[in-house]
């Protein structure tokens, strides 16, 4: 097959934990061919189909110097064999631009990774409303009033901001109440922003568990990130530890039931946080602890990925 991938410049990959490297690196091991390009990059205009400005590339397996590439070209999207969306969050206006683009090389042929509509009507914090049964209580809103009282019968809380990622902008009060007017006028902005708030969960110093789902089934390990310190916050961006570690009974069956629900939507790689076996996130736009689990595990997440993107492009045919 001949790939494309829409990520981040590839300049800023950090290799050693990168999972849209991992993916590459995968695919190439299988006698796939590879081109990226940016978001940025895809262009249309009347008359024409999708087409985006892209990069041929081959890995070299060398650290300091990880890809050679070939001159740039303009490239119609229909022409390659799978397009997988790689763009990490925020999943902000040109995000959202970006689905309609593909959404349109959809139309013309092309096969999306995970779809485009699927990204869209799947936000990472309030898809958990679908599957309400294995969340935390949870309150999404607007009013300073609801957060209030939703604090006053739970007591202690976690409030973070919808389009928040790496675990920017979350924030625990206690039963105390110490700086929940403050938390509340920075994430709420006078009613103009909507916050999720959710009782919070003391399993957290066991982890906050990365479950991986390709292909509507569950990779066998997670990567448990546990907070350092002080901090509330597992997500590594914020300084947690990643610990791979086999997954649970529990949280198999989680996955198991969510993964037959989405994967038929389009969703081909879901990314499910779970605190204790309650489900806080579920992460769809680029779903990333891929090569902590395959260096801690043994467990070839990149190839299972890739296994599964070959399965739905003859499928898709």
């Amino acid at each position: 097959m001949h790939i494309l991938f829409v990520a981040d410049p590839l300049e800023s990959f950090k290799i050693y934990k990168d999972s849209t490297f991992a993916m590459m690196r995968s695919a190439q091991a299988r006698g796939h061919r590879i081109t990226a390009c940016e978001p940025q990059h895809i262009h249309w205009i009347s008359g024409e189909k999708v087409s985006a400005r892209v990069r041929d590339i081959v890995l070299t397996g060398d650290e300091s110097r990880w890809f050679d590439e070939a001159p740039g070209r303009r490239a119609e999207l229909a022409e390659f064999d799978a397009i997988i969306m790689r763009k990490d969050p925020p999943f902000d206006s040109e995000y959202f631009y970006a689905t309609h683009l593909l959404g349109q090389a959809e139309r013309e042929g092309a096969k999306v990774f995970n779809k485009p509509a699927a990204l869209r009507d799947h936000p990472e914090k309030l898809a958990v409303m679908e599957f309400a049964e294995y969340a935390p209580v949870t309150l999404v809103t607007r009013s300073a009033q609801d957060i209030r009282d939703f604090h006053a019968q739970h007591q202690d809380i976690i409030l973070k901001p919808l389009d928040g990622m790496g675990g920017m902008g979350i924030f625990r009060v206690g039963p105390d109440g110490m700086n929940l007017g403050s938390i509340i006028e920075t994430l709420n902005l006078d009613g103009a922003q909507s916050v999720m708030v959710q009782k919070y969960l003391p399993e957290i110093t066991k982890g906050d568990k990365r479950v991986l789902i390709i292909g509507g089934k569950p990779v066998p390990f997670c990567l448990a990130r546990i907070p350092q310190g002080n901090e509330v916050r597992g997500n590594l961006a914020a300084g947690g530890k990643g610990v791979a570690q086999a997954l649970e009974p529990e949280d198999r069956a989680i996955a198991e039931h969510i993964g037959a629900r989405l994967a038929p939507r389009g969703l081909l790689l879901i990314g499910l946080d779970i605190i204790g076996h309650r489900i806080t996130e579920i992460n769809v736009t680029s779903p990333t602890c891929f090569q902590e689990i395959e260096q801690q595990a043994g467990f070839p997440v990149g190839d299972m990925f890739i296994e599964a993107l070959e399965k739905a492009v003859a499928e898709a045919v």
